[in-house]
């Protein structure tokens, strides 16, 4: 097996925090609690999913803020919260104010573009300016200077026994560097590293556009790759510019025959979307990974985009009982990250 040019330095998961819409508190508990066992593994971060009118995290800046109360270590991160909807100011102000309260482990994950189902979201939004608002990389400007603290308004002062500022407050200087960019395009890509942005890449991509597969069908490691390095050629830190990717890995070391089975049809499932681009968008999704930890290192090792990042954020599947998100997880601390070169 031959290791990866970028030794594995950071290793993460990303959850998307299921609950019953009748009884939604286990499931909020539930996330916390994987949050915890993440970092007695050793984890280095654990990211939280963003869902909106679903039965997922609705509201991860207010779930890593009590996460950040249950741990001490982990760094705490969103992937990503689509800013769509929502308004970069009082952003700035939530992300901030987990970011002091966790010591400073915050990892905000943000994407553009209009909300999802835009026609019937609009009019509970944004009643009076939906067709006024900025749904482009502008939105992202605007709270990345705000987190940095530029000015909000053009002065502060004080009126009365208040004290005001012209920035967002409360302010953490280090918040700015640990801003990330969820992007699939070479255009997104290029953008974020243009912008001094961290970028976090998935298990999607969205290959340029060209009438047919190129010869030798959809390669989505060679598309990943070439987005990875058209970022870190825009970035004002070049090769040092941080980078992690978020595929789908189902480590079955320790599974039993039951689970074995059950991973396997999950990813069955979902392998024809990995054939060509899919939906209007044109979205390519890698396969997901399953098998014996050394099965799972053999390939990333020989996975292009894997091979140029140091950080992995591995996606957990969506509807999974409990007791196999601790099966994986384990698997992933103990076995499929030193197997992957993590000390």
């Amino acid at each position: 097996m031959e290791p990866s040019a970028r030794p594995l330095r950071k290793l993460g998961f990303l959850t998307i925090g299921l609950f019953d819409g009748a009884d939604p508190r286990p499931g909020h508990e539930t996330t916390l609690e994987i949050i915890e066992l993440g970092e007695q593994l050793g984890f280095d971060s654990a990211w939280v999913r963003h869902r909106h009118l679903q039965y997922g995290i609705s509201s991860p800046v207010a779930v890593l803020a009590a996460a950040s109360q249950r741990t001490s270590r982990i760094d705490l991160g969103t992937a990503v919260i689509p800013l769509g909807w929502e308004n970069p100011l009082r952003l700035a102000e939530d992300l901030a104010t987990v970011d002091v309260l966790s010591g400073g482990r915050l990892n905000p994950g943000v994407s553009v573009g209009p909300p999802m189902h835009w026609d019937r979201v609009a009019p509970a939004l944004y009643p009076d300016t939906a067709q006024a608002e900025d749904f482009g990389y502008g939105r992202v400007r605007r709270l990345l200077d705000f987190v940095r603290g530029e000015r909000a308004v053009p002065d502060g002062g004080t009126e009365g026994f208040e004290v005001f500022s012209d920035r967002v407050e409360p302010h953490s200087p280090g918040l700015a560097g640990r801003m990330w960019y969820g992007g699939g395009s070479l255009r997104s890509a290029r953008w974020a590293g243009e912008n001094a942005m961290n970028l976090l890449t998935s298990s999607v991509v969205k290959p340029e556009q060209r009438a047919e597969a190129p010869p030798g069908g959809w390669d989505f490691a060679a598309i990943q790759y070439e987005q990875i390095r058209a970022f870190r050629a825009a970035h004002p830190d070049g090769e040092r510019a941080r980078v992690s990717q978020g595929l789908v890995v189902i480590p079955t070391d320790s599974a039993s025959a039951e689970q074995r089975a059950k991973y396997a049809a999950y990813a069955e499932r979902r392998l024809p979307r990995t054939a060509a681009p899919q939906g209007p968008a044109g979205l390519l999704f890698a396969p997901d990974l399953v098998g014996t930890s050394a099965e799972i290192a053999e390939r990333l090792h020989s996975h292009a985009a894997f091979r140029e990042v140091d950080e992995v954020a591995f996606a957990l599947p969506f509807d999974f009982e409990h007791a196999d998100y601790v099966q994986i997880l384990t698997d992933i601390a103990t076995r499929l990250g030193p197997a992957l070169g993590r000390k």
